[in-house]
């Protein structure tokens, strides 16, 4: 028996046909930079009197399993996270293919995810997990990654094999950094010094009495999309937008690689009226937290992945 090591650490993904039931087959190999999954049962002290001072036993609590996972910003493996997020994509093309993910699907699909320490060996599944955010940091330069929260209703109990057999393994290069992009009406916005894209699907759990203490499921709720941007003051143009309550279409947030991209759009998108403080002799900066809302009969959040792979 070896140590467990992060960098030997796996993940294997499969899409549920059933909420909730691991299926046999079919499982990827996806890359990641940590996960902070797993089952939990808290304990609740007793309350019983007339025993002394030492007490009587705890009694375990309902079991929860929410967590993140942070995974690169890739070309072929994060088409897997946005599946999770939006539902199935609309696929054109004949490779590349242009995979175009809507906001606001009545359902979401559930995967089962295998978490693993070969070095042990470990193996543990993640059944019932459905995607409630996405995180995306953009800056200058810097590792391109994204933040997956999930909810899954349980994971199974530790074994010493893995359930996935021999998964497909599904891996590409990463979006640079240096590529990132936000245009406003196809029109690159200037002066941009970060911003974070947080996307969510206000999910709710169906927090049920089962024998298990685990949840019945979840359902999705109002879809959510924001862009945090901090901006070198140069212009009134945003400040003006933000003043006068006009939204802005940002048709593009996204990077490219090659022939293959990976682009964001919110088609109309508020911002708020911001201080611009001094804090001393250098550039004075803007920070607007803007939120999405969704034209009627559109969406909020439009996604579109552009790579060489068929179907998610």
């Amino acid at each position: 028996m070896g140590f467990g090591q992060g960098i030997n650490a796996v993940l294997h993904a499969v899409a549920e046909a059933t909420y909730g039931i691991t299926p046999a087959s079919g499982f990827k190999k996806l890359p990641f930079v940590s996960h902070s999954m797993g089952e939990e049962r808290p304990l609740i002290e007793d309350d019983q009197l007339g025993f002394g001072r030492e007490g009587l036993e705890p009694s375990y609590d309902v079991a929860t399993n929410d967590g993140d996972i942070v995974v690169p910003v890739d070309i072929a493996a994060f088409g897997n996270w946005l599946k999770g997020f939006f539902g199935a994509a609309a696929v054109t093309g004949s490779g590349p293919y242009s995979h175009v993910f809507t906001s606001g699907g009545a359902a979401l699909p559930s995967f089962s995810l295998e978490t693993g320490h070969p070095d042990v060996p470990a193996f543990s599944v993640h059944y019932g997990a459905v995607v409630n955010q996405i995180r995306i940091a953009m800056a200058r330069s810097g590792m391109l990654n994204a933040t997956i929260s999930l909810i899954a209703q349980g994971e199974s109990a530790q074994t010493t094999s893995s359930v996935a057999g021999t998964p497909t393994a599904q891996q590409g290069p990463r979006f640079a950094q240096a590529t990132g992009v936000i245009k406003r009406d196809g029109v690159a916005l200037g002066n941009i010094v970060s911003a974070d894209l947080s996307l969510s699907n206000s999910l709710d759990k169906i927090e049920v009495i089962r024998p298990d203490g685990r949840i019945g499921g979840v359902v999705p709720g109002v879809v959510q999309a924001a862009l945090r941007i901090t901006a070198r003051f140069n212009s009134l143009d945003l400040l003006n937008a933000a003043s006068d309550g006009t939204p802005v279409n940002l048709d593009e947030i996204g990077w490219t690689n090659g022939p293959n991209s990976l682009k964001f759009a919110l088609p109309r998108v508020f911002l708020p009226r911001t201080k611009r403080t001094v804090t001393g002799p250098g550039g004075i900066l803007a920070e607007f937290n803007c939120q999405a809302a969704a034209a009627p009969g559109g969406h909020k959040i439009i996604a579109t992945l552009v790579n060489a792979v068929a179907s998610y």
